[in-house]
């Protein structure tokens, strides 16, 4: 073969390589991917955890073991609750801390057991509460609760929005223009959720209480409360105020007293729980400075199914990242006020991934007449029967909002731990006061810098759907250009099958708009498409939703309808680009498949649906 005919011929394929790497550079960008790089936690300060309750350990058994290996240690293990006993999640008390050292040791060389540590005690980050308690005021409920301010058609119309200088610095107002995180669930692992006034309107999801084994998971302290008013408060409802994601369900998983405090152990189980239960993102506004195994694999369980895992840097106003914020696989969260400087309690470090409004109560910088904390409707710490708008200020209050981003990101179709990561750590900003400072600043009090969720859902919605379109493209330009290289005659490809190449491309992920303000023609695609995204998170599993199972099964049922062949060509290619760029981007985590074969089996999907797509090119 002449060597011209031979570039003839693998032009096509190389103009869809290009394609596919394109796709990956545009997605990635021409640097690697930044993901946290925390280093494993050593031995030591897994040791220096030693001493907090030393006559109670946590034992944490494999989770294929066996009653019988459970029971051979002959100890007196007893559940955390209902749930820990089908986790294989036990405390053992001794009587002396040198019985219970004796033990731990027995139980680390034991096969079946997962991980063993003392029990310790996790709070709201230090000196918190005293800082929250002394900021609240006077009542804003009677400001708040007034009707909406503006008739005229603002958003949002929630009459102290005005005052939620927090919303604003991260860019909600602008990501609220393309998406509300609906579809997402955030777990929110606290004090419990109480549903206020200001959220009646947010969707819940059936959580639990493992502090008292109930499913009742109420807030009795006020903190957990504010916190998912955060993530997702009712939002335009002319009322009170406003949250990150008020489109997404909040979880609440309550493992705090009425005190602040709890037990390790039912954090851990709380992590688990929220993981096994449909969580894409938890939130741990609390922490301690000790670390524990059972957290690390409780944590490390999450993330491998697929769960985003946000937690506060601490209050110390120290070099050192509290845990479980400072463990690999959480991002952690450092605080900003409102002229973008670290607060003077923030913890810093390596390990700081991100920065987010934590507040001030102590300064009215913006001039306001009111306290520069983050304003949230919650019920009163020490007074729980009544609620207020409050101002509370801490990394606890900085960690939902980089939740809330990240569930606006899972709402726009990035499911993926790492690929959320990515994405929030590559578009955050830099603050005003270190613009022209060195990277080690930023790195060490701000991580990437301030969280940014106009530039987050851009990304994972603009630039995705356009990458989406580009391949399934360039798989139907492939098709029809091999077809006409070997004289097949194909069929005339109409606005029909325009529109049901967007609904494939789109059906995966019904938040996403698609870009070049073709917002008319993804409407018509919602509706054709139908709801993939929700299936993919209920009962059917992802990874036969992110499969040729739809495309192929409508091109065999209606191939025979010559008139529909345009169309399921077009839906087809539209699918195969879908597949095809979340092999790419390692943007969605699949059920049943290892991570390192997802893209393989994306990949080959999408080659199948391109494959039967094409089919329906050939002109009968």
């Amino acid at each position: 073969m002449p060597k011209s005919s031979l570039v003839s011929a693998w032009a096509p394929w190389g103009g869809f390589a290009a394609a596919v790497a394109g796709a990956a550079v545009l997605w990635y960008g021409v640097s690697p991917p930044r993901h946290s790089a925390k280093p494993a936690v050593t031995s030591q300060e897994l040791a220096e955890a030693e001493g907090l309750r030393p006559t109670r350990l946590l034992v944490d058994f494999r989770d294929d073991a066996s009653a019988a290996a459970i029971a051979a240690p002959g100890y007196k293990e007893v559940p955390l609750s209902d749930y820990s006993a089908r986790d294989h999640l036990y405390r053992v008390d001794f009587a002396t801390a040198d019985q219970a050292a004796a033990a731990r040791a027995k139980l680390a060389a034991d096969p079946d057991v997962e991980s063993v540590d003392y029990d310790s005690l996790a709070t709201i980050p230090a000196d918190e509460q005293a800082q929250e308690l002394s900021a609240t005021g006077s009542s804003m409920e009677a400001e708040c609760a007034a009707t909406a301010h503006d008739g005229g058609g603002s958003f949002p119309n929630d009459a102290c929005f005005k005052y939620q200088w927090h919303l604003r610095q991260i860019g909600a107002p602008a990501a609220w223009k393309e998406t509300n995180g609906k579809g997402a669930v955030v777990a929110v692992i606290d004090t419990g959720v109480t549903r206020v006034a200001d959220l009646a309107k947010t969707k819940f999801v059936p959580g639990y209480n493992f502090f008292a084994n109930t499913e009742d998971a109420s807030d009795d302290h006020g903190h957990g409360t504010h916190v998912a008013g955060t993530v997702a408060q009712s939002t335009n409802n002319g009322l009170g105020v406003a949250g990150v994601a008020y489109g997404a369900s909040i979880m609440p998983l309550k493992v705090l007293s009425a005190r602040g405090s709890g037990s390790m152990g039912a954090i851990a189980q709380a992590i688990r729980w929220a993981a096994d239960h449909g969580a894409n993102v938890i939130n741990m506004s609390l922490g301690g400075p000790f670390a524990v195994g059972t957290i690390s694999s409780a944590i490390k369980y999450a993330h491998d199914k697929g769960v985003v895992i946000v937690a506060a840097a601490g209050n110390d106003g120290r070099g050192r990242v509290s845990f479980p914020a400072r463990y690999p696989g959480v991002i952690a969260v450092a605080s900003t006020q409102f002229d973008e400087k670290t607060t003077f309690y923030s913890n810093w470090g390596p390990e700081i991934d991100i920065a987010a409004p934590g507040g001030n109560t102590r300064v009215d910088q913006n001039g306001d007449g009111k306290p520069d904390g983050v304003l949230q409707h919650t019920i009163v710490p020490n007074d729980i029967t009544h609620t207020d708008y409050l101002w509370f200020m801490g990394t606890s209050m900085a960690s939902p909002h980089v939740a809330g981003v990240a569930a606006l990101i899972v709402g726009a179709g990035v499911r993926r731990p790492e690929a959320v990561e990515q994405i929030l750590l590559g578009t955050a900003r830099k603050p005003k006061p270190v613009a022209d400072a060195g990277a080690a600043r930023l790195d060490d009090h701000y991580g990437a810098g301030i969280v940014d969720a106009a530039a987050a859902v851009a990304k994972a919605r603009e630039g995705r759907g356009a990458e989406e379109l580009g391949l399934g493209m360039a798989a139907g330009l492939l098709a029809l250009s091999l077809f006409r290289r070997r004289g097949v005659s194909t069929v005339h490809l109409g606005w029909g099958a325009l529109a049901a190449f967007v609904a494939g491309s789109s059906g995966f992920d019904l938040a996403w708009a698609v870009p070049l303000s073709w917002a008319h023609v993804h409407a018509a695609a919602v509706a054709v498409s139908g709801g993939f995204t929700d299936l993919a998170r209920g009962p059917i599993s992802s990874t036969v939703v992110y499969s040729a199972f739809a495309p192929v099964g409508l091109i065999v049922l209606f191939y025979g309808v010559r008139r529909l062949r345009p169309v399921l060509a077009g839906f087809g290619f539209g699918v195969a680009g879908a597949l095809l760029f979340a092999a790419v981007g390692h943007t969605v985590s699949l059920r049943f498949i290892p991570n390192s074969l997802e893209p393989i089996w994306l990949g080959g999907q999408a080659a199948v649906t391109a494959l039967f797509a094409a089919a329906c090119l050939r002109r009968a």
